[in-house]
């Protein structure tokens, strides 16, 4: 049977190369014309333990890598069963493990339609006289039984491993002859070969959500980071620190998380975009940094890769639940704008709006990106920079600068911005509050006039409509909203309520904080019943809007920790008890209209 959709799994130890086996088999399919996600997981150690992916192909666009395995591929059983969720058999799954682990397949209540012990290790061993080469050997295995092309698969090993010796090379190329071949002499009864497309339009790329950031920020004109490492934002300042200079740009590695950001902090007064980036514990440390750019009005983009927390959490996982942070990790009266990509092709535009936003407000940004989104590949089209804009600062007109007033009540809120060297535009730029030419000020008026004026600035930024998507239709009584990378799970799951009869639509704000009351009024209209989907125990999102805007009775949360994906079909089976539940209470409405 051939197919155009199948999602893998695979686990195992550190060392086996699981990693670079699912990124030899995306790096293949690209070549093939395929669109595909690649997840990575890994566990808290910091070297060795468990590794694993999630890889899902098709002809057609995907949103997401979770649900029902199509192949579960096990190196050995306690590795791949460390990822429970993450990694779900049904009895549809293709279960593949390695031989030489004999006894009970450890899959309770579960069946699936074919289980294969395959010598893995064995043959790796045969080849080589160790078993260092069992992922190739998986490789060979991926290309017999599921039809991925040997020769792009052979040729991303040459390139990945003939700079590090022909003894090595070698071995690995009959590692992969040795799989492929066992897997042509011993078939699969339930095979699902990939279906070669036609020829493929555009070239597509093949990255991650950490490096299109760094791509991105370059692209809006970002020429200083300042940054400190942490999993999982690291790749981000590893990306600029290979490509900014080559643009006149400066990565500044810190000393820490407050050093990072104060950088940051500097190079904005200095008239630079710049940027840092961190995750949750790092954002803690950034807090009053950032409340220093919000009250001296300096622009700058903070990019937080969420991970599973509190404290230290859970490094490697991704979650959503640093959406209160965001918004409101700041002492005294402060809005600053939050945003949300939500898939990897996604966060190039929102990394360039991020920009835009910190230029044309004179504000900190902050970019909620996840670990999945931010580590995973994905194969996209190439991005069409052409329809982006980019924005700069309000700088002073030599009039403004006769009798400069940095912090100028204009009608707008946003004031002429000046930068050191510029003729009458010297200022104090500090955290002591101020009056509008900079000079400090205890005085209560005019600190409620300033806090008017950082507030208020922000209100064009609610009418901006094209910082949240909409799908499905605009009359359906069922309604969903979700964000960051649980939205492409509920875009799937949409298709389906569809197919089932539920007709529902989806609201994807790319734009989080400040909530704009009019767009989710205007979605929830016709909205009977509904859910918030998010990654995160309290359900955050649900609880922000609520703040701001009514929700209608029927709207509730489904929400929960890390580590826990959602599924597309979950989350359809949950809208359609919704609808089941609509149904039945318009049903005297509609006797007594019928009447």
């Amino acid at each position: 049977m051939t197919t155009t959709d199948l999602l893998i799994g695979m686990a195992g130890a550190g060392g086996d190369g699981i990693v670079s086996a699912g990124e030899s088999l995306i790096s293949a399919a690209a070549l093939g014309g395929y669109h595909g996600i690649l997840t990575k997981s890994f566990g808290p150690q910091i070297r060795g333990g468990e590794s694993s992916f999630r890889l899902r192909l098709s002809a057609d666009d995907v949103f997401t890598v979770n649900g029902t395995l199509d192949v579960a591929v096990a190196l050995n059983w306690d590795d791949f069963l460390r990822f429970g969720a993450e990694l779900p058999v049904g009895s549809d799954t293709i279960v593949i493990y390695d031989a030489q682990h004999t006894g009970e397949i450890p899959l309770a209540a579960v069946k699936p339609i074919e289980v294969v012990a395959a010598p893995i290790a064995q043959l790796a061993r045969e080849i080589g006289g160790s078993d260092k080469s069992k992922n190739t050997v998986v490789l060979g295995l991926m290309s017999g039984w599921f039809g991925f092309v040997p020769e792009a698969l052979l040729g991303g090993i040459r390139r990945k491993l003939g700079k590090k010796g022909a003894d090595l090379l070698e071995r690995n190329e009959r590692a992969f002859a040795a799989g492929r071949e066992y897997a042509v002499g011993h078939p699969l009864r339930s095979a699902r070969v990939l279906a070669s497309l036609p020829a493929a339009g555009s070239p597509k790329l093949l990255t991650d959500g950490n490096e299109i950031c760094g791509a991105a920020a370059i692209f809006a004109g970002c020429s200083f980071f300042g940054g400190y490492p942490i999993t999982p934002s690291t790749e981000i300042m590893q990306y600029l620190a290979r490509e900014l200079w080559k643009y006149g740009g400066t990565v500044f590695q810190a000393e820490d998380e407050i050093a990072g950001v104060g950088a940051v902090v500097g190079a904005s007064f200095a008239g630079k975009k710049a940027m840092t980036a961190t995750s949750g514990p790092g954002m803690s440390l950034k807090t009053e940094m950032l409340g220093l750019a919000t009250i001296a009005e300096l622009p700058l983009v903070c990019i937080n890769v969420q991970r599973g927390g509190p404290s230290t959490g859970i490094p490697t996982k991704s979650e959503q639940s640093d959406l209160f942070q965001a918004a409101f990790s700041a002492h005294g009266d402060v809005v600053r704008p939050v945003l949300a990509p939500t898939t990897v092709a996604d966060t190039f535009e929102t990394t360039v709006e991020a920009f835009n936003l910190a230029e044309e407000y004179q504000t900190p940004v902050i970019v909620l990106s996840d670990g999945e989104i931010a580590q995973r590949k994905e194969i996209v089209d190439p991005i069409d920079t052409s329809r982006l804009r980019v924005v700069e600062r309000r700088r002073p007109t030599p009039p403004e600068l006769e009798r400069y007033a940095r912090f100028a009540a204009t009608e707008s809120g946003i004031s002429p911005i000046s930068e050191p060297g510029m003729v009458g535009g010297n200022y104090l730029a500090s955290g002591i509050e101020h009056n509008e030419q900079g000079a400090p000020t205890a005085a209560g008026a005019i600190h409620a006039r300033m806090n008017d004026k950082r507030i208020r600035k922000f209100a064009p930024l609610k009418t901006r409509r094209d910082l949240y998507m909409v799908y499905g239709p605009a009359d359906a009584a069922i309604g969903l909203i979700s964000w960051g990378s649980v939205a492409g799970v509920a875009r799937e799951a949409i298709v389906l309520a569809a197919e089932r009869g539920v007709p529902t639509k989806l609201l994807v704000p790319r734009l989080l904080y400040p909530v704009a009351p009019q767009v989710y009024e205007d979605f929830f209209a016709s909205v009977r019943a509904g859910l918030i989907v998010e990654q995160s125990h309290q359900g955050q999102l649900y609880r922000l809007l609520r703040m701001f805007v009514d929700l209608p009775r029927g709207v509730t949360s489904f929400a929960r920790s890390g580590s826990n994906p959602f599924t597309p079909l979950e989350i359809a089976e949950r809208l359609q008890t919704l609808a089941v539940a609509v149904h039945r209470e318009r049903m005297p409405e509609l006797e007594a209209h019928s009447d």
